[in-house]
């Protein structure tokens, strides 16, 4: 691993930004001097104790227009909470929920079902063919929403329809002038997702789905792009390192960079005073240092940093230990090919920012590997993250 290696990583994962999302990019980079910068009644947050204070100490208006709980309660049409914009009770019981199919237990469940799936999808590697990483994570997403809700869809088809679902949503809430049809186009994606997952399904099981799937497309591609190109193979098929590169790698992908919040109430942050009404874009990217602190496992930014990616407070992702298990066992199960990436191109309409395919081969290292030593790989990840 050397310097080089990593700004070969970070130009190609800044291609993401600048072809896909070139305003956010730019409103990333405005600023980010200072912990907190105010442009009229916008504030953007850079600071890690700054975006930590405005997620668990100032009061949010969580159904604001331009924030994520708005753009869930319009494209679902019927105004439930959808845990982004619940508070009190009902945003407690419905984490509560939750925890038992995220959690220790639920993950362990959650994983026998992927680990023979990376196993059957990677083994083309063995016999020098090449694996779409972001097909890969599609049909990775779209099996665990299914086996969460117990949903006997298409696994291929609920992400599908789960990210544009969120595309349609992100459409109809960006900044500027109104977008005709756009806030229905969102409600008809994700009724579309809604008939998918079944008749019954509520708010929650959706937002759990289009959450879940547009995460993992996002990160996991990204995440072994960056692997493969700064040379962090030799981390990756160590047992003790692989889960902190997954929480390095995940910090510095940043999946959702930039989280839209409304001040319900006036206070400060970061010693900035806000207004109730003044909006808040609290850059998750930079918080977390993924803009100067190249990933490492030996020397990793540590827990309380790197998982800002995930939020902070009563509101932070509910999914956060299976992303994290989940790319562990990804790298474990793609170490032993020591993969390069063959080939890569941008989603210019996905709602967060990433590949629409990056295509990885076995490198030189890994070329002599076989379908059992990808099956060694996988076995090995799952004895680590446990």
């Amino acid at each position: 691993m050397s310097t080089t290696s990593h700004a070969r990583a970070r130009r190609r994962d800044r291609r993401v930004y600048l072809r896909s999302h070139p305003l956010l990019f730019g409103l990333l980079a405005a600023g980010r001097g200072r912990a907190v910068r105010r442009l009229g009644r916008t504030l953007l947050v850079h600071g890690p104790d700054a975006y930590r204070e405005a997620l668990t100490r100032l009061p949010l208006d969580r159904t604001a227009a331009g924030t994520t709980g708005a753009a869930a309660r319009a494209a679902l049409r019927d105004g439930g909470g959808v845990l982004f914009d619940q508070e009190g009770g009902g945003h407690r019981a419905d984490r509560r929920g939750l925890a038992g199919a995220l959690g220790t237990a639920g993950v362990e469940e959650l994983r026998s079902l992927w680990q023979p799936l990376l196993v059957r999808r990677l083994a083309p590697l063995a016999r020098g063919g090449e694996v779409d990483l972001v097909d890969l994570a599609r049909e990775l997403s779209g099996s665990v929403v299914c086996a969460l809700l117990g949903s006997g869809a298409d696994p291929r088809a609920v992400a599908g329809a789960a990210a544009e679902a969120a595309a349609a949503s992100v459409r109809s809430h960006l900044p500027g002038p109104r977008r005709p049809r756009a806030e229905a186009a969102a409600a008809r994606a994700t009724d579309r997702l809604r008939l998918l997952l079944g008749p019954a399904e509520e708010a929650l099981s959706v937002m759990v789905a289009v959450a879940a799937v547009n995460t993992t497309v996002a990160a996991l591609p990204r995440a072994v792009a960056w692997c493969a190109d700064a040379g962090l193979w030799d981390q990756a098929a160590d047992a003790a390192l692989r889960p902190v590169l997954a929480d390095e790698l995940l910090r510095v992908t940043a999946a959702s960079p930039l989280l839209p919040r409304v001040a319900a109430a006036d206070g400060a942050v970061g010693g900035c005073p806000v207004r109730g009404g003044d909006r808040l874009l609290l850059v998750a990217r930079h918080a977390a240092a993924a803009h100067r602190r190249d990933p490492d496992a030996l020397r990793p930014a540590g827990p309380a940093v790197a998982r800002l990616v995930f939020g902070a407070g009563p509101h932070a992702c509910p999914g956060a230990r299976l992303a994290r298990v989940q790319l562990a066992d990804v790298l474990g199960a793609l170490a032993p090919y020591r993969p390069v990436v063959a080939r890569a191109r941008v989603d210019r309409g996905a709602a967060l920012p990433g590949w629409r395919a990056l295509t990885v081969r076995a490198g030189a290292a890994g070329a002599t590997g076989t379908a059992g030593a990808g099956a060694a790989g996988a076995a090995g990840a799952a004895g680590a993250a446990r």
